[in-house]
């Protein structure tokens, strides 16, 4: 580790967001053609929510919710001024940051949960088969509330890589390698 820079991604957190990204991915790209991936992916996706929901409240430092939580005001105030380039720069998540990761933890936790409801309606397997039987309206609607928040997460990675890109050349230092290595400038 250099001098000026500090730790502040721990090993989970950055396993944790890669492993993400990989599972994801793949429950995407695989969700008509390849059911077994898709559901697989779809169950390791779950697994790594609920993994990151706890370590937000026992993890490190900056990996705790209650470091990059911010009221609403803060959220709307560090996007104003990012848009006015004049935003300070945050050694964990700034404001925006934390208001994505919670957006993508629900709607991560929404769309696998919502797949696991319809896994269990339409094949009658899983941790939810008790719910066969549901009629067919109800099996869509899980059907495209799934798919909804599929695509909306898809939308919050698109926004997430643009404000990653932006935050990264307005403070002049890489955030993804901060996601890599653990470490930021001090």
């Amino acid at each position: 580790m250099e001098l000026n820079e500090v730790r502040v991604w721990d090993p989970f957190v950055r396993i944790f967001h890669w492993s993400l990204v990989l599972t994801f991915t793949i429950a995407w790209l695989t969700g008509d053609d390849f059911e077994v991936l898709h559901i697989n992916a779809g169950y390791a996706v779950l697994g790594l929510v609920l993994l990151r929901i706890v370590w937000g409240f026992i993890g490190t430092n900056h990996a705790r919710f209650r470091d990059f939580v911010y009221p609403p005001a803060d959220v709307k105030g560090f996007l104003r001024d990012t848009l006015m380039h004049r935003a300070r720069r945050y050694l964990g998540h700034n404001p925006a940051g934390g208001a994505m990761i919670i957006l993508m933890l629900m709607s991560l936790f929404i769309t696998t949960v919502t797949g696991i409801a319809y896994y269990g309606i339409e094949d009658g397997v899983g941790q939810l088969a008790m719910l066969t039987g549901i009629p067919e309206a109800g099996e869509e609607i899980l059907e495209d509330v799934h798919e909804f928040f599929a695509n909306l997460m898809v939308l919050l990675v698109v926004v997430h890589v643009i404000g990653v890109i932006f935050e990264s050349r307005f403070h002049h230092e890489s955030l993804i390698r901060a996601m890599l290595t653990g470490r930021k400038r001090v």
